[in-house]
């Protein structure tokens, strides 16, 4: 964190506490005391109303006048910021995300319920692997540096890449890096778990006008199909959270009627046959067609396997 920053994040510390020891700002921002004064000298001289309270609970502190003046933020506001950044730091931990994390725990006021929102994820050991890969792509991004690396494609089959990186992007349950290949000379998505023997050069490249019309999102996700299933209650739920209670209608005693949108392909056939024998697609009748046909790939791998080992 560079000086600018720091001081910055100061005066929004100071914004939402009383006061503040030169030791916990010590802490926070892993600098010494020294360097901690020197910041409160450099607020004073940019003329904000800092001041010093000595004694054991001394520390500093920021005018009234100027809090009422220049408050942004409410801690409901910081509360909203914090759950958010907590479900990031679920997804994918980094030391940056922790760091600003513990910077709007500081920012809250004492009388807000402490952690009134807890977000609970699988520790998949591909977690810390995909860091790694993450953290170059975002120094590339703010670098402009080239990024060379190997992509492995559904077939399993690897072509060798060179992209100028543009952004990194969470869909749901995975990361891309969206970037302009210079092999393919246009703007690609690569999923980071695709990704082989990454690296960042020391070439550097300017950024390039976007080439596509189409909204971000629409670069991210597939086309959506109209289907509908006979669920079982108890996979309701589920519906619930991803479509909506107007997506359920009652059909009969053991079964609801759900109205989903899935690709026609086979990550929606994935989706679906996730649920087992507590969904049935029944329209419309060429996306079950090849459902069935899906599933009937399913079974003939398994009665092949079964076959191999009599």
């Amino acid at each position: 964190m560079d000086k600018v920053e720091r001081l910055i994040s100061i005066i929004m510390v100071l914004l939402r506490k009383q006061i503040v020891s030169s030791n916990e700002f010590a802490q926070l921002y892993g600098v010494t005391k020294r360097t901690i004064l020197r910041d409160m000298e450099t607020l004073s001289l940019a003329n904000i109303p800092i001041y010093a309270v000595n004694g054991t609970n001394g520390g500093y502190g920021i005018m009234d006048t100027y809090k009422m003046d220049k408050r942004l933020l409410t801690s409901a506001d910081l509360e909203h910021i914090l759950s958010a950044l907590g479900g990031l730091e679920k997804i994918l931990l980094s030391e940056e995300v922790a760091l600003t994390i513990r910077k709007i725990e500081a920012m809250i006021s004492t009388s807000m319920p402490a952690h009134s929102i807890e977000l609970s994820f699988y520790d998949w050991d591909g977690r810390s692997q995909l860091r790694d890969v993450l953290k170059i792509c975002q120094t590339a991004i703010t670098e402009r540096k080239i990024l060379t690396f190997g992509y492995i494609d559904r077939t399993g089959q690897t072509t060798s890449r060179t992209i100028e990186p543009i952004q990194i992007h969470f869909n749901e349950s995975s990361w891309y890096v969206k970037g302009f290949c210079l092999e393919r000379m246009d703007t690609r998505l690569f999923k980071l778990s695709r990704i082989d023997h990454l690296q960042m050069t020391s070439q550097t490249f300017l950024p390039r006008e976007p080439s596509s019309d189409l909204p971000p999102d629409r670069e991210y996700r597939p086309e959506l199909v109209t289907v509908q299933a006979l669920i079982s209650p108890i996979i309701q739920d589920r519906m619930i959270e991803r479509y909506g209670r107007t997506s359920i209608a009652p059909y009969s005693d053991q079964e609801l009627l759900a109205t989903l949108l899935v690709p026609q392909n086979e990550i929606g056939f994935q989706f679906l046959a996730s649920f087992g024998t507590s969904l049935k697609v029944i329209e419309p009748s060429d996306y079950l067609a090849e459902f069935r046909a899906y599933l009937q790939q399913m079974n003939d791998l398994y009665a092949k396997k079964e076959s191999s080992l009599d």
